[in-house]
């Protein structure tokens, strides 16, 4: 039988330890929107974990059965909208953070730990950044113009920061991934044929032998991405400025007409997102990764399906997380902010975050206790061989032992 495209990405968790309790929780938010969480807890736990990503529900993530096993509690949350991020703005989703922060430090832990997988990361690692800063240094608006009030809102700062395979944020991820041989935006076939990045002529070959790009075609290849994402900036900020004007209109007019065309979303698609060229020339960027992507074991038939990175967007989500030009969750540029004790995991599989990505990480967090530690596994936590070791469970190990020699009790 044909095996799924997307196998692989989907782990299995253990089973929750005997004696959890487990509780669901509806918190508000400094800007009244709601999120939810669930609190694991075992008899004791004096120290808890917090997992979240900013697009995901990580209610079942791997590591939950793993840290409460080691006795850790284990807070899971969303942002306002999980699994839905069509209009994720990250400068809202660090209020969203807040909430869960100041829910599990009024419970009384005496430790409190973010611990960011993936795009987990950088949300982490920029509410670190924030928390951290006096409230009038705070950010103040997204990128987009939209107010966001940080300043009064209760931003409690973590007592360390785990960091799990994190790539180095949605917008630069997504700039290594998207196709720049789409011709034509309201097209998802159009291919300009000089960039095609699965035409043989440019170095693809048959999967899963591995391709091999020439120095000249990524060169190309890489500035051609960065153009995509500047032409899809510049016609996200001509959306958001129709909006602005019709805003503005209104406050004249009182025409309703006005009122509607500045709610409308002007919602953006975009196509083709899942072709960065290390994904099937693993010659680029050496380390142990199988072939294929975060999305499957065929990027040359995902990189045209419905799943994929910001696929459908508004142009402030897509100015806020998605442009590598405009956000402010990228964690190079949040990491100094990060001055807690910190781990960093490195899984030396990952498709998402290359060695000379934890490399230069791991040298921009703020912090003087850190630690780099690398385990064999594939980007979400499976084994790199069948038969071997999960990632996850061997990150778990690495992760159990810090939290205890940091953390105890």
């Amino acid at each position: 039988m044909t095996a799924r495209l997307g196998a692989g990405r989907y782990i299995d968790a253990a089973e929750i330890p005997s004696g959890t309790i487990t509780s669901a929780h509806e918190l508000a938010t400094a800007d009244s929107a709601k999120i939810s969480g669930v609190l694991r807890t075992q008899p004791g736990a004096r120290t808890v974990v917090s997992i979240m990503h900013p697009r995901m529900d990580t209610t079942h993530h791997v590591l939950v059965p793993e840290l409460l096993a080691r006795g850790f509690a284990v807070w899971t949350q969303g942002t306002r909208s999980p699994n839905n991020d069509l209009n994720l703005i990250h400068e809202q989703a660090l209020l969203d953070v807040a909430a869960g922060q100041v829910f599990l430090r009024d419970k009384g832990f005496s430790s409190r730990i973010t611990l960011g997988h993936s795009g987990g990361g950088t949300l982490f690692a920029f509410y670190h950044q924030q928390a951290g800063l006096a409230p009038e240094h705070r950010i103040a608006t997204a990128p987009s113009g939209r107010p966001v009030d940080l300043a009064s809102a209760d931003l409690p700062l973590p007592d360390g920061a785990v960091f799990l395979a994190p790539h180095p944020g949605q917008g630069a991820l997504l700039q290594r991934l998207i196709d720049p041989s789409v011709a034509d935006e309201a097209d998802p076939l159009s291919v300009l044929d000089d960039l095609d990045p699965f035409a043989t002529a440019n170095g693809f070959a048959v999967p899963p032998t591995s391709s091999a790009y020439s120095a000249d075609f990524v060169e190309r290849y890489r500035a051609a991405q960065a153009d995509r994402i500047a032409r899809i900036d510049a016609e996200a900020r001509a959306r958001v400025a129709l909006a602005d004007e019709a805003r503005a209109r209104f406050k004249t007019t009182q025409d309703p007409a006005d009122r509607r065309a500045s709610v409308a979303p002007r919602i953006l698609t975009i196509y083709r997102t899942d072709a960065d060229l290390r994904f099937v020339d693993l010659s680029l960027d050496p380390n142990e990764r199988p072939y294929g992507s975060l999305f499957g074991r065929r990027p040359d038939l995902t990189d045209y399906g419905l799943v994929g990175f910001a696929r459908l967007v508004t142009p402030e989500a897509w100015l806020s997380t998605w442009s590598a030009n405009t956000t402010n969750a990228d964690f190079l540029r949040c990491a100094p902010g990060v001055r807690t004790p910190s781990l960093f995991v490195e899984l030396t599989g990952d498709a998402a975050c290359f060695p000379a990505d934890a490399k230069a990480m791991v040298a921009a967090l703020g912090t003087h206790d850190v630690d780099h530690r690398r385990v064999a596994g594939t980007h979400f936590g499976g084994p790199l061989r069948p038969g071997e070791p999960t990632g996850a469970s061997l990150a778990a190990a690495e992760i159990g032992e810090w939290l205890a020699e940091r953390f105890p009790g």
